[in-house]
């Protein structure tokens, strides 16, 4: 996290759960180096409308999307069964700040 902090960016995680359940989720995994967001109710709405909600499932696809201050979408990615590499996000931000 210090990484994407140096370069002045902040992490933000998505889910469709209740804050309850997304909190149990981070500390089940041994805690977490960013906040999560409750897209709870109405469920699902802001991950629609980053394209990134799954009908089916009633879930979030995991993503990674870089939002320039000005609130415009920059880069976007999605992940099907694997996480998103790290250092692949840092080198696109990189770019993206020239």
């Amino acid at each position: 996290m210090k990484s994407f902090e140096e370069k002045g960016a902040h992490v933000l995680g998505l889910g469709a759960d209740a804050r309850p359940a997304l909190k149990s989720w981070g500390t089940n995994l041994g805690g977490l180096g960013h906040s999560l967001l409750s897209d709870f109710w109405p469920h699902g709405e802001v991950a629609r409308a980053y394209g990134i909600f799954n009908e089916d499932s009633g879930m979030c696809t995991r993503s990674i999307s870089i939002i320039d201050p000005q609130g415009t979408v920059r880069y976007h990615e999605t992940y099907q069964g694997v996480l998103p590499d790290p250092n692949v996000i840092l080198e696109e931000l990189s770019k993206l700040q020239g």
